[in-house]
Order: C-alpha cells, then structure tokens, then sequence
C-alpha cells in the first residue's frame, strides 16, 4: 500500500473526500515528524510508538576498496508495533 492508496482508504472509510482525506494523512504524518525532530515520542495505544534512536559514530569498511571510513553518529526513527497491531497481524 502506497500513500495514495492509503488516502484512498481513509476516504472511503470515513467519508471524506479525498482532498480531506489527503489533508487528513498529511496532517498526521507532518505531526508525527515534527515531534521525532523534537526528541518527543509518539504514542498512539493499541498501535505503536513511534521514538529516536541515537547512533554513536563507528568505523565501517568499504566493501569495493576495503578503504576504512568513519561513520559519523546520527538519529534513526524508530517505530515498535504496540500489543493491538501484532494481534491484528497474528
């Protein structure tokens, strides 16, 4: 499923049109990204967590030279499916 195809879905389901629904998917996902770029974690029960994940610096290996090179440290979003998600895939 692509994001038209979840803009689709949400239309469907819940009557909008779907340039409310587009707006709707947008809005949510904007929000979501704004509070990860914060440090704040996004918690939605019976769905998952959505947080960020700090990565220290490390050495890596270029795999076509075999030249050593520095990864610099970053942040990685992290998302953990909450109890009601696995169930419904289970």
């Amino acid at each position: 499923m692509n994001k038209n195809d979840l803009v689709s879905a949400v239309a469907q389901q819940t009557g909008l049109s779907k340039a409310d629904a587009t707006k709707a998917v947008d809005g949510v996902f904007d929000s979501i990204t704004t509070a990860l770029q914060r440090g704040q974690e996004v918690r939605v029960v019976g769905f998952g967590t959505f947080s960020v994940a700090n990565r220290k610096a490390t050495t890596g290996r270029n795999p076509r030279t075999g030249e050593t090179i520095q990864i610099p440290a970053s942040k990685q979003p992290k998302f953990k499916a909450g109890k009601g998600l696995k169930q419904a895939v289970n």
